[in-house]
């Protein structure tokens, strides 16, 4: 079956934000991918960018990767506040689902604080401190 694995785009602060993210969700990188790792003649990056991040995977499951990278300024802008993509999270607890909220939240905006909803699930929204949306849910099954 397909996964699907959320990826990142950030205006060069990707490393700040995926310690962020490594601290609420744990575990280690997979992968840490540097432009200028991939430096050439034919692919030259200056100085200034060439610690931004070309790839960056954090396992945050079994089964899932939360992925991201910088933009070089030759690329343009992230526009992050303006991004309403958002990024869902199914917890395995209610005692998950704090954790995570809490964690990611911290910083940022809460749009809807986790709590019971009408569905009988307990779910919230938020903006981290780096603009990214999410939203938290646990279901029982």
């Amino acid at each position: 079956m397909a996964q699907i694995n959320p990826y990142i785009h950030f205006n060069g602060n990707a490393e700040e934000a995926f310690t962020f993210y490594k601290s609420v969700f744990g575990g280690e990188f997979a992968k840490v991918l540097r432009y200028k790792e991939l430096a050439s003649a034919e692919f030259p990056i200056s100085e200034k960018e060439g610690n931004r991040l070309m790839h960056i995977a954090l396992p945050i499951s079994k089964n899932n990767l939360l992925l991201g990278s910088d933009c070089l300024e030759v690329m343009g802008q992230v526009t992050e506040n303006d991004n309403r993509n958002t990024i869902y999270i199914s917890a395995g607890s209610r005692e998950e689902a704090d954790k995570l909220f809490n964690g990611l939240s911290a910083g940022g905006k809460v749009e809807m604080p986790i709590s019971d909803g009408p569905l009988g699930s307990y779910f919230g929204m938020f903006a981290d401190k780096y603009g990214i949306e999410w939203m938290v849910d646990f279901t029982k099954n």
